[in-house]
């Protein structure tokens, strides 16, 4: 089979969205096609011209999968379409000016030009029923998986401390984490990368250790009091399954994607209540590595194939 992938979310992030291609690409043999780079002249050309109509024209392959909501807007060749999350619709408030004003206008249609849309959780599924008008029929779940480096062996990072992973953006509810850190009475350690929204991992005993490697990382969340994902909206929350990868105590939000993923082995507070979030953190018990583990990329790839031969025919 003829596979043909979008790659450029790669010349653009190196979060969730890029583990989960670079997960893919390494299992599943395909063309890769991608156009531009981070600047805003490529961002505007790739979201007014090469997604909605050249990438429409693309011929050759059996099968066109793009990793993220942007796609063709009339597909030549059967196209498959990933969401990681709407969180743009339900938070439209969090996001740059741009993609809160194309995102509404644009994405709906992509996604319904689609010939199977693959949402990374049921949560994200009944997202793009209710949100996008997707036919559930037209919906296949896969969730994301763990790498291998994510377990409870190996060194730990030294300290009392709460960990935070994401990229610095508003929905991650940085500010919030902060202050329940602060009144517990812990250093809090913060992992990502720089995004949008004036979004700063900053006060007392707050340390912004920047993007790490899977190694350091998983040192990290071993080492951890617990790892609080208190985030506002997400669509998976892959750094839930890492910590209880890693046999870390992980604190989440209540209600979404995030308690789905963790399954019953997280506490779970109120993103928008400082004091449960606090209460969380003191009352954080011990993850379940081998239920995060059993998240496999390799299952991830297998599902995703099985997706591609259902719409190629």
């Amino acid at each position: 089979m003829n596979v043909a992938v979008d790659v450029t979310p790669l010349r653009l992030t190196r979060a969730g969205t890029a583990r989960y291609l670079e997960n893919l690409l390494a299992r599943i043999p395909a063309r890769r096609v991608a156009f531009g780079g981070p600047g805003r002249a490529s961002v505007l050309a790739r979201e007014l011209a090469w997604y909605p109509f050249a990438l429409s024209a693309l011929g050759g392959a059996d099968v066109l999968h793009c990793p993220t909501y942007y796609g063709p807007l009339r597909p030549r060749v059967p196209t498959v379409v990933t969401v990681h999350d709407l969180a743009v619709l339900r938070h439209p408030e969090a996001f740059p000016a741009w993609t809160r004003t194309y995102v509404p206008r644009l994405v709906p249609h992509m996604v319904r030009a689609a010939t199977r849309v693959i949402a990374v959780s049921e949560f994200t599924a009944t997202e793009v029923e209710e949100l996008l008008h997707v036919p559930r029929a037209r919906i296949e779940v896969v969730p994301n998986g763990v790498e291998p480096v994510f377990t409870p062996e190996g060194s730990r990072a030294d300290g009392d401390y709460v960990l935070t992973v994401g990229t610095l953006e508003p929905r991650k509810n940085l500010a919030r984490t902060i202050e329940a850190a602060r009144r517990v009475g812990v250093e809090l350690r913060v992992v990502g990368s720089a995004g949008w929204g004036n979004v700063e991992a900053r006060g007392a005993r707050v340390t912004w250790l920047g993007r790490l490697d899977d190694e350091e990382l998983a040192r990290q969340y071993r080492g951890a009091r617990c790892v609080v994902y208190a985030s506002l909206y997400e669509g998976f929350g892959i750094p839930v399954l890492e910590a209880l990868a890693c046999g870390a105590p992980v604190v989440t939000s209540r209600g979404g994607a995030t308690e789905e993923v963790a399954g019953g082995r997280a506490t779970l507070v109120d993103p928008y209540d400082v004091d449960s979030i606090a209460a969380g953190i003191e009352a954080a018990v011990p993850g379940d590595s081998a239920y995060a583990r059993a998240f496999t990329w390799d299952a991830t790839a297998r599902r995703t194939r099985e997706v591609y031969e259902a719409v190629a025919g």
